[in-house]
């Protein structure tokens, strides 16, 4: 595959409510849509990054410089055979996971186009529909909670997932747990506690969650273990796992139980791929995060969730949890059984709007060999 011409677009989203976490609130979301033409196909990727770096390192800045500046001249004017050639092209790129994860989703997207199959084949997807669940920013109140819950349940969601933080955490979970006694429930505390909160989330043993989420450290995988041999209770990792080998140490330092995927974590499709295989070589679950991405992020991450270890239901939910309008047609939605449909045309699956990416962009570059 000859690659002609890739073009980035910062674009801004707004949220059509605020969503908020123990690293702040969101107004709106800034990501990179990479654009890669390439004999006759386009292929279209999303850099995950955000504005400001409390998730991630990374951000829309250093994503752009990173891509702009070393990922597209690797590649542009060459013929590429494979992902992995194109992988292999910036190897000597380090971290960088989420610049690399749009580029390598865009390519993704047209290699499969070329061979005129959906990603999710070319993924080795095997599920022609995902179980979809739903997170919940911090709510200011139990009965705000209770009122977001019961609105997600009557649109089908599977599973709901709560975020925390010191101060909003139990009285949360118990009145979750009181109102919905079988809800498939998470938290997700991303990195505001340390060990010695440890006693709230032995209380929290006593609810029959699901799993609990990237607790202590961003970073941390260590204190994660002993934490996980104090309570019953799944520990999942999201944070701090950015590679297989990372994957790895925390399965075998029993750190964690369940490994959540984002493909803008740990660089793409191709590492995604080897750290679900692993896990399911070593019976460990796996589930499908969400960085509030826009249509086209989305539709490669439902590709991605149909692979058969994603036993879990992912972050993916419909485009209007987040969007008064995407930037793809057809937007994406959840089924009533608490389902979503894996898109069964070439590539990603769905056309982009060209109108609404207009509007949403800040500013656009592109390049030609």
């Amino acid at each position: 595959m000859h690659i002609e011409k890739i073009e980035l677009r910062h674009i801004k989203m707004v949220l059509v409510s605020p969503f908020v976490t123990s690293m702040g609130t969101e107004y709106d979301e800034e990501h990179i849509i990479v654009r890669v033409d390439a004999d006759g196909v386009t292929g279209w990727g999303e850099s995950v990054a955000e504005g400001t770096p409390f998730y991630s390192y990374e951000t829309v800045q250093t994503a752009w410089h990173i891509l702009k500046d070393f990922l597209i001249p690797s590649i542009l004017g060459k013929d590429i055979a494979s992902v992995d050639e194109a992988i292999a092209s910036y190897a000597k790129v380090r971290g960088h996971m989420m610049a690399k994860a749009g580029l390598e989703a865009a390519l993704w997207d047209a290699f499969a186009k070329t061979r005129n199959i959906p990603l999710s084949k070319m993924l080795g997807g095997t599920r022609n529909k995902i179980d979809v669940g739903v997170s919940i920013g911090i709510q200011s109140s139990v009965g705000e909670l209770l009122k977001k819950v019961e609105g997600y349940l009557g649109e089908g969601y599977k599973r709901i997932k709560i975020k925390i933080s010191p101060g909003y955490d139990l009285q949360f979970v118990e009145a979750l747990r009181k109102e919905f006694p079988r809800l498939l429930l998470q938290v997700d505390a991303n990195s505001a506690y340390t060990l010695s909160d440890i006693n709230i989330f032995k209380q929290m043993d006593d609810y029959n969650l699901q799993l609990i989420e990237q607790p202590l450290g961003y970073e941390d995988i260590y204190d994660h273990s002993k934490l996980q041999r104090e309570l019953k209770t799944p520990i999942c990792l999201d944070e701090s796992i950015h590679s297989l080998d990372d994957t790895r140490a925390a399965i075998e330092l029993d750190s964690c139980r369940i490994i959540n995927i984002k493909p803008g974590r740990v660089g793409g499709y191709t590492e995604s791929k080897l750290i679900h295989d692993y896990c399911a070589s070593m019976n460990i679950p796996v589930w499908h995060g969400g960085m509030l991405e826009s249509g086209i992020g989305r539709a490669g991450n439902v590709a991605l969730a149909s692979l058969p270890n994603f036993l879990l239901p992912g972050d993916i939910s419909a485009s209007k949890r987040y969007y008064k309008e995407d930037i793809v047609e057809p937007e994406f939605v959840v089924n009533p059984d608490g389902t979503m449909d894996v898109p069964t045309k070439p590539g990603i699956g769905v056309e982009v709007n060209m109108k609404m990416l207009e509007k949403v962009t800040v500013r656009s570059e592109e390049y030609k060999q």
